[in-house]
């Protein structure tokens, strides 16, 4: 029998009655460092199980909601059948009425989790938190490399980058800079949240490379990089995310656990915990979750958001 979610009661994790789906991608096919994205999932679900499940903040038990631990997507014959199986797997929940939420492997994974909600979802904001621009049309001979994480995000949706701080000169002639925001630049100017928060849709999906913290708070990614966001700040931009916005789903990727590290998994399972607090911090736990999703059928969102466009 599969374990639930943080070790919930076997109740509270079936799908029928589970709001929250969860479902984990150790994939780790196209990393050009550190290899190890791929027990991240595993890693994750462990520390999950060693937490408490009341939150302080938001003074909720969300678990309480009910989290289904769906069968991991495991399909690792190339990149390109990776990211196809994500998409339906995400898909397939969505369309269960489910608040869909998907635990990396490496950023590939994201191709297809966005993928899938832009298809269900109209005028989709993207928020790509991540130390790296991930802005390649194509990488090592792939689309579907971590790479190339948001690239096809850039063209079909609204996309907010949010902690870049490492990039190659080539993605400049994709990335917006007006919906950029610069690590160097935040640790600088604090208003960046409203900022932020004031170019996007009323939709919005969460990609979150876990590398975009610090990692000073989190060592354990795969291409880790200096200067990046604490546990706080993050915290205060997420929580006003999930009340101004409607989240409709999110990705946490790049977890590469170290046997020797265990903060790293810890944080990742907290941070996770915590963005379903924010979003569901108001439900209680008998009522109805509805996703909003406008269209069952399959979406393509040709359009291509532009600097003056008002929200």
């Amino acid at each position: 029998m599969k374990n639930t979610y943080a070790g919930i009661p076997e109740e509270l994790a079936k799908l029928e009655q589970a709001k929250i789906v969860l479902i984990p991608v150790p994939y780790d096919g196209t990393s050009t460092w550190q290899k190890g994205a791929d027990k991240g999932p595993k890693a994750f679900l462990e520390a999950s199980e060693n937490m408490e499940l009341y939150d302080i903040e938001t003074g909720t038990e969300v678990y309480k909601q009910g989290v289904f631990l769906a069968d991991a997507v495991t399909e690792n014959a190339s990149p390109e059948t990776m990211v196809e199986a994500v998409h339906q797997a995400t898909k397939k929940y969505i369309k269960k009425n489910k608040f869909v939420t998907v635990f990396g492997g490496e950023h590939s994974v994201s191709i297809g989790t966005i993928r899938a909600f832009n298809e269900m979802y109209p005028s989709l904001t993207v928020l790509h938190i991540d130390a790296h621009a991930d802005l390649r049309k194509e990488y090592d001979g792939s689309a579907c490399n971590h790479a190339c994480a948001v690239y096809e995000a850039s063209q079909n949706t609204n996309l907010i980058q949010v902690g870049i701080r490492s990039m190659d000169s080539i993605e400049k002639s994709v990335m917006d800079k007006e919906k950029t925001y610069f690590a160097h630049e935040m640790a600088m100017d604090d208003t960046w949240m409203d900022s932020a928060i004031d170019q996007m849709t009323e939709n919005v999906f969460i990609t979150f490379d876990l590398d975009a913290f610090d990692p000073s708070i989190l060592p354990s990614t795969g291409t880790p990089e200096p200067g990046g966001l604490l546990w706080y700040e993050t915290l205060e931009f997420l929580k006003q995310v999930f009340e101004e916005k409607n989240v409709v789903g999110f990705d946490i990727v790049e977890l590469c656990p170290n046997k020797k590290e265990k903060s790293s998994d810890f944080l990742a399972a907290k941070l996770y915990y915590k963005m379903l607090s924010y979003k569901f911090v108001n439900d209680a736990a008998e009522a109805i979750y509805d996703n909003h999703y406008e269209n069952l059928k399959q979406k393509t969102n040709t359009l291509k958001f532009t600097d003056d466009d008002n929200y």
